[in-house]
């Protein structure tokens, strides 16, 4: 990767914050053109083309603070994580990590070595909680599911609690699960979705943790910097704006945020004069009040996204389940758009995105449908009837891609119809589910343009793929691929041009190429 340093005219010196910057001679990727923007109190103030032979230093704005010499950039909008839950991504970066697992016996073999080695440290308190991130049992075999036994064996009485990788169930050792107070499965040892989203917050709650979240927290937040991420929609199962508040007080301050309410939290939001859009106190307009956030069925790899036809290989027959009823959904609904709040409905089973667009369509809400993974084709043209969006996650398609056939063999809609939302006019905004894919545009990106994570492996569903132009600027929040006058300073300056780039591989390789990332006008990263 290029150094930058040489690209900063400020008395040979790396340049700090100012009000006015102008950022000279960048490409518009997918292009011939060059342009020079102006930046000034958080703002894009102008956007200039060059023509051909321009000296673009020569010209240089007087009343600028600042001038970056871009030659051989691409600057490109800031990008967005449309969907996390940025406090359990955070932790991600602090805990073990079973992503990687192929079955239980591995799992527990990791988890073993994990306790072992904290041991050795002195780092194992045994009081204290021992949480592990993101295992994926639909992906193993029948005889090498979770137990209560094997997860009891390898711990004793350390307590122990690893979530899925979807994070809708998690498997617990007896320990954890009296200390949870939650019921458990004795046979498999997990935790089913809405008991586990209770218990899941209560390792919060354990001694040292504040200062622990605290720190990971910047971690998380300058590796987003690094990636080209200037804002997030966080959706945390817990109190979000307070919360929010209080970071932005504290210097976690290089994202914006848009911090979502859950159903149980609505009413006080309202009483409290909450809405959507709304700054938050202390935040330099960083901050702002999100959606609220409905849950309304559970997921694929727990089997239970709500669906209209049983799933394939599971006995007794299930369709998955609503966590709402339909009546509730709509109630919640009516209540967030009357008091000025949009809509972000989880819904993963075609039936459960039927149930919220009806729900929506009756409530006049506005706002998203977050997933919307498998949708019957009736249901696609009604996004955009609906003024609705689709804020989907790519990288869930290459981790589901083989559950997929496992467990929706025969769909009564389509999974992951990324091109047909598209084609038929639906607004597209793209995320990861942190933790439950990795906090990276560039691998949501990567799986909707290729469809594959792999050179090696066939595109899943190509003809559901979408063009690069449509997926980088999915993952902005002006929608468009390139900056405007009236923008927020929200930008990225790369070393390579995305739209050259030909395999899945080196898309998903861009963070290594992201020399800059401003967010209004402040630069939280630049690579020397």
């Amino acid at each position: 990767m290029s150094t930058v340093r040489h690209w900063l005219r400020i008395g040979g010196m790396m340049a700090t914050m100012s009000n006015s910057v102008r950022i000279a001679n960048a490409a518009v990727p997918g292009s011939k053109t060059h342009v020079d923007i102006v930046l000034r109190d958080g703002v894009v103030e102008s956007v200039s083309p060059l023509g051909i032979g321009d000296n673009h230093l020569a010209h240089r704005d007087s009343d600028a603070d600042e001038t970056i010499d871009a030659d051989g950039l691409w600057i490109i909008p800031g990008l967005w994580d449309c969907h996390t839950h940025f406090t359990q991504w955070a932790k991600t970066l602090g805990r073990l990590d079973l992503i990687n697992a192929r079955s239980a016996s591995e799992a527990m073999s990791m988890l073993k070595t994990h306790l072992d080695e904290r041991r050795a440290s002195g780092t194992l308190d045994p009081n204290a909680f021992v949480v592990g991130m993101r295992f994926r049992h639909s992906l193993w075999s029948d005889d090498e599911q979770p137990t209560l036994a094997a997860i009891d064996a390898v711990t004793g009485e350390q307590p122990v609690a690893l979530s899925s990788a979807d994070m809708h169930c998690g498997w617990v050792n007896s320990a954890a699960a009296r200390r949870l107070g939650v019921h458990v499965d004795e046979r498999t040892g997990l935790v089913g979705e809405l008991e586990w989203f209770n218990a899941y917050t209560q390792f919060d709650k354990a001694p040292g943790a504040a200062e622990e979240t605290d720190r990971l927290l910047r971690e998380a937040e300058q590796d987003a910097a690094s990636k080209g991420i200037v804002g997030i929609r966080d959706y945390e199962m817990a109190e979000n704006i307070n919360t929010w508040i209080s970071r932005f007080a504290a210097g976690i301050n290089k994202l914006r945020v848009d911090a979502g309410v859950y159903p149980e939290r609505l009413q006080e939001a309202i009483d409290t004069g909450w809405h959507t859009g709304k700054t938050l106190p202390g935040s330099n307009g960083l901050g702002r009040v999100g959606a609220m956030k409905l849950i309304s069925d559970g997921s694929l790899n727990t089997r239970s996204a709500y669906c209209s036809t049983p799933y394939s290989g599971i006995e007794p027959p299930t369709y998955g389940t609503l966590s709402y009823t339909p009546q509730q959904i709509e109630d919640y609904m009516r209540l967030a758009t009357e008091h000025g709040f949009d809509i972000a409905c989880h819904a993963i089973g075609d039936e459960a995105n039927t149930i919220v667009l009806n729900a929506a369509e009756a409530a006049h809400a506005h706002g998203s449908i977050e997933h919307a993974q498998m949708l019957k084709p009736i249901d696609i043209p009604r996004f955009a009837k609906l003024g609705l969006t689709a804020s989907i996650q790519p990288q869930h398609a290459m981790d589901d891609r083989d559950v997929i056939t496992r467990f929706w063999a025969n769909p009564a809609g389509i999974p992951y119809p990324f091109r047909a939302l598209h084609d038929a006019g639906a607004k597209l905004r793209m995320g990861s589910d942190a933790p439950v894919a990795p906090l990276d545009p560039w691998l949501a990106i990567s799986a909707a343009v290729f469809g594959t994570e792999s050179s090696d492996r066939k595109p899943f569903q190509p003809e559901q793929c979408l063009p690069v132009e449509v997926a980088l600027a999915s993952s902005t929040a002006v929608g468009r691929d390139h900056l405007e006058p009236g923008d927020p300073a929200d930008m990225v300056l790369l070393d390579t041009d995305p739209y050259a780039i030909t395999t899945p591989e080196a898309m998903r390789a861009m963070p290594q190429h992201v020399a800059m990332t401003f967010v209004a006008g402040t630069r939280v990263h630049c690579t020397h």
